[in-house]
């Protein structure tokens, strides 16, 4: 499988390469008087993943096909990313996410550009 995801076409959509991965772990932190403090991670999956995406001055009809896709996902619906990930088999790793936030740029005559938000949830 190639790096990003297919929309409803089954059209392989992949990123620009400077795609941003944001990895934040959720802790549950408590602070004695004395300077001390104790950690524990917060639940089963206590890793929150963020990935900022951009399709740069692509086709019109492409971009538009993008945002069909991301509107039809309406941030609801999971749909699966695949990134790079050289500790997996095959050097890839999918993973499912969902997008509530997107934009669509007019860049100029029929070329457009879209960034999205792609964040990480865990379900089958």
């Amino acid at each position: 499988m190639a790096i990003g995801f297919q929309d409803l076409g089954s059209v392989q959509r992949t990123p620009d390469k400077n795609f941003t991965k944001k990895v934040e772990p959720t802790v549950l932190k408590i602070q004695f008087g004395d300077g001390y403090e104790q950690r524990i991670a917060e639940g089963i999956n206590s890793i929150k993943e963020t990935y900022t995406v951009g399709f740069t001055n692509r086709p019109k009809a492409e971009i538009d096909d993008i945002v069909a896709f991301l509107d039809n996902k309406k941030g609801t619906t999971a749909f699966s990313y695949t990134i790079p990930d050289t500790n997996q088999g095959g050097g890839e790793r999918t993973v499912k996410v969902v997008c509530e936030d997107y934009s669509q740029n007019y860049v100029y005559d029929d070329f457009y550009s879209c960034t999205a938000t792609f964040r990480r949830v865990y379900e089958p």
